[in-house]
């Protein structure tokens, strides 16, 4: 069976990253692509790299030219997929891949978005794991059982009719962490994330900061002291792991790369942890996952790794001097970080072959 899909938002990065993969996907057939100010325009005329879709035409986001459609991508910018999303059928398939339906606190989308709260939808992160009866209140010695008692995200997106594909650096946080709060052998509290991304993860604006001239020869951070939009979706995420009351301090840092994330993240371990405990607790969480891979002790991955692919790597260590856990994970924030994650999540969803269309081999150089 074939199913027909809709892109809206077509003409942006993550829209274009979306129809990348799809025009891979054995199961899958484009029908239609949307925009707002491009509509009307040959789609090849802003994904020039798209050649096997030249013939497709933007069209006008309507809920109208959207349904129809077994599945529906929705690209878009925050606070406008939920009206549109609200009258689209039932039986259809939705993805958003902005930040919409995303968190499952009103309170929470009042205080780093603002607007019309549109409700939580399923999750679209699968390896996520979610914490089992006990997880995360063990201690060194329980970790690897806590961490067999865990369910995973996936569950969750079975036969799912609305998702939300998660925010990159979000996604790029949790994986990175969750083992530690799941295996019961890192505090949730004093967590601290510094990230290295791409400035594509921001979308196509026109904005002086996203300049080349601004970027290249530079490394510049923002949104610092506590005001990115992906910090509740990361502490939704710890808590699903087992953390009670996850604090997070989260700096980004746009570097000159056109895409990818390297997060750097580190947690204070509980009394008596072992570095041979810690590896075992990631690998552990990660086990036999398609997509998550969890490098051998001492190494750590590169960006230039996973760019173009739909895999994470993690490298972890022990800093005993300093009694923490340091995580360096990286992802390619168009792929994974977002239409990676949406069509993962779908086939999940449609129950088809989880790694469908998806490639786990980045380019290079």
């Amino acid at each position: 069976m074939t199913f027909s899909v809709a892109v809206a938002g077509a003409s942006g990065y993550a829209g274009g990253e979306l129809l990348r993969i799809l025009a891979g996907h054995p199961d899958f057939e484009i029908r239609t692509v949307t925009a707002h100010q491009n509509a009307g325009h040959p789609l090849i005329a802003h994904q020039p790299h798209l050649r096997s879709l030249a013939h497709l035409t933007l069209q006008d986001t309507t809920a109208e030219t959207l349904a129809g459609h077994d599945v529906v991508f929705l690209a878009l910018p925050h606070g406008t997929s939920g009206e549109i999303a609200a009258q689209l059928p039932e039986d259809t398939v939705v993805v958003d891949c902005g930040a919409d339906h995303r968190l499952e606190d009103a309170a929470d989308w009042a205080a780093f978005y603002g607007g019309e709260y549109f409700g939580a939808w399923a999750y679209g992160v699968p390896e996520l794991p979610i914490a089992g009866a006990g997880a995360g209140a063990g201690t060194e010695a329980g970790a690897g059982a806590a961490a067999h008692r865990a369910a995973k995200q996936r569950d969750r997106l079975v036969g799912a009719r609305r998702i939300a594909a998660p925010g990159c650096n979000a996604s790029a946080v949790s994986l990175a962490l969750a083992p530690g709060i799941l295996a019961g052998i890192v505090e949730d509290e004093d967590i601290v994330s510094v990230l290295a991304v791409g400035p594509s993860g921001a979308g196509k604006s026109l904005k002086t900061m996203y300049l080349a001239s601004e970027i290249l020869g530079s490394a510049n951070p923002y949104a610092v002291g506590g005001t990115h939009r992906h910090i509740p979706e990361i502490q939704q995420n710890l808590r699903a792991a087992g953390a009670a009351s996850p604090t997070l301090s989260f700096t980004p840092v746009l570097v000159p790369m056109s895409r990818g994330i390297l997060a750097t993240s580190t947690a204070r371990v509980k009394p008596g942890v072992t570095a041979e405990q810690v590896q075992a607790a990631w690998e552990e969480a990660y086990a036999g996952e398609p997509f998550v891979q969890v490098l051998p002790a001492g190494s750590v991955p590169r960006t230039a790794d996973v760019l173009g692919s739909n895999t994470v790597l993690i490298g972890v260590a022990l800093d005993q001097a300093a009694g923490r856990v340091v995580t360096v994970l990286a992802i390619d924030n168009l792929y994974k970080g977002t239409a990676g994650a949406a069509v993962q999540s779908v086939n999940l969803a449609l129950g088809l072959d989880e790694t469908a269309g998806l490639t786990v081999n980045g380019v290079a150089p």
